[in-house]
């Protein structure tokens, strides 16, 4: 597996999952029925954020998001979104896209990550984040509808790069 940049070339690899993992309804907020140009816009981060893949030979396996989680004053933050393709779950994507993200921001001198809204039912990525050291800050209760356990909340996840060794 190799972690690269993605271009607008892997975009429609990256959409099939994306808008299967959207339509789940069990991990992200986006709107369900966002396009393919609609649901580039909301993935394919721009300067200075940056969007990459995992992929296998020519098979994108999984993508990642990341960038500043706010502009300006609180631009030393980082944050990231992760989407493995379901057909490529149980491999590792979602580890390694994590700990690319981790050395990516510890390396452009992030002082920490924050990861704003976290499903708390979507134990797999709770667990893969407390295994790399983040920590839940918060929970907002019934943040977020989920289409089989209702409303649930949604956890504030938090790493510092200045402490931990992820």
């Amino acid at each position: 597996m190799i972690i690269r940049d993605a271009s607008g070339a892997d975009w429609p690899a990256i959409y099939p999952f994306f808008r299967e993992i959207v339509a789940a309804g069990d991990s992200y907020a986006y709107p369900e029925d966002l396009g393919l140009e609609q649901a580039r816009e909301w993935w394919m981060e721009r300067a200075p954020g940056r969007t990459v893949v995992a992929v296998d030979g020519a098979v994108v396996l999984g993508s990642a998001k990341m960038g500043p989680n706010r502009p300006g004053r609180g631009a030393h933050v980082a944050t990231a979104s992760f989407m493995v393709d379901p057909a490529h779950s149980g491999r590792g994507v979602g580890r390694a896209l994590g700990e690319y993200v981790v050395a990516w921001a510890r390396a452009g001198g992030y002082r920490s990550i924050q990861f704003n809204a976290v499903v708390e039912t979507n134990e797999i990525a709770v667990r893969l984040w407390r295994s790399l050291g983040f920590e839940v800050l918060a929970t907002v209760p019934e943040a977020f509808d989920h289409p089989e356990h209702g409303l649930v909340g949604l956890h504030v996840m938090f790493l510092n790069l200045r402490e931990s060794r992820a």
